[in-house]
């Protein structure tokens, strides 16, 4: 009896433990410029997909345009050949006629002079061609490095969240199917955890369970600095109702993925700077609110992690 007494008067306390409200809209001003961070992100992602696209339809343009050019420079040059071999005949009659007829030799002699100058006209287009051929070579060779590069970058982003997914598959497997799932989607990796395993209805305080899950996700992020990591906190549509502090389910939301992002934080080797904690209440249901199973799976902190995109960016913007 007496330690129910004293079970109750602890969590009178805890409720009664303010949460000002200038640190929760520090929490929400924060999340929603990230929110907007992140969604600008995504976009550059996409324009360096479409740049891609695009950068391959004028390779692969400009390919076709320097075999062309390489098939024009190769008939100037079997023409310039037949020139030659043109003029060296009429050098030969030339000698001939200069013997016969000084007229003949003056006609020959224009001749010649003016296959001259078209020789020198071709000899002339075969040098600019070439050098039209040489310049076409550096686009080409830029254009395919931009494209390596962009190709080299998305694949190693693919590369790194496939990775951190199998790591949070292995870590996390003692605690799939008991509420915690990872999933790989939309250039994400997501940790879905409800608060069965976390928190009791109405709290804020994880359990051992939970604790023993956040500590290995903690142990995975720490070995991954380069990951981004967003907490969410996420509620069912059923008004909060307990008492002190928090007033609703956005409170409850944010309380919730500040406390998740305190315990990773316990791992010394994670960067602050890479941790945001959010509240989104009832807004962001992945399943209906109409059946208990629903409401449950509502329920829920998901831990968002992506790549830094700041090597696309930098791409981008040179």
């Amino acid at each position: 009896m007496k330690t129910k007494y004293l079970l109750l008067l602890l969590s009178v306390g805890l409720l009664g433990a303010c949460v000002p409200k200038k640190d929760f809209v520090n929490l929400q001003t924060r999340y929603d410029n990230l929110q907007s961070q992140n969604d600008l992100l995504t976009e550059k992602l996409k324009a360096c997909q479409k740049s891609k696209s695009e950068l391959t339809s004028d390779f692969e343009k400009s390919q076709n345009r320097l075999e062309a050019l390489q098939k024009d420079y190769d008939a100037l040059s079997d023409d310039y050949d037949k020139q030659s071999s043109k003029l060296k005949n009429l050098e030969t009659s030339y000698e001939a006629l200069e013997q016969n007829s000084s007229e003949l030799l003056q006609a020959n002699a224009k001749r010649n002079r003016d296959l001259l100058k078209q020789l020198e006209d071709k000899e002339k287009a075969l040098a600019e061609e070439q050098k039209r051929l040489e310049q076409l070579q550096k686009d080409l060779g830029k254009r395919s490095y931009r494209i390596e590069q962009l190709e080299n970058l998305i694949a190693s982003k693919d590369a790194k969240l496939n990775n951190l997914k199998n790591k949070l598959s292995e870590a996390l497997v003692d605690f799939e199917g008991r509420g915690l799932s990872v999933e790989q989607r939309d250039g994400k990796v997501y940790v879905s955890m409800e608060n069965k395993l976390l928190f009791a209805s109405g709290s804020w305080n994880v359990g051992t369970e939970g604790k023993k899950a956040i500590k290995e996700l903690a142990n995975v992020l720490a070995q991954n600095p380069d990951i981004s990591v967003l907490i969410e906190g996420h509620t069912d549509n059923v008004p909060y109702g307990g008492n002190g502090p928090l007033k609703d389910n956005w409170d409850l939301s944010t309380k919730r993925a500040t406390e998740v992002l305190k315990l990773l934080l316990k791992n010394n080797n994670i960067n602050p700077k890479n941790l945001t904690a959010a509240g989104r209440g009832k807004y962001a249901p992945v399943a209906s609110n109409e059946t208990p199973a629903g409401k449950a799976k509502n329920r829920r902190i998901e831990v968002v992690l992506e790549p830094q995109l700041d090597q696309i960016n930098k791409l981008l913007e040179e």
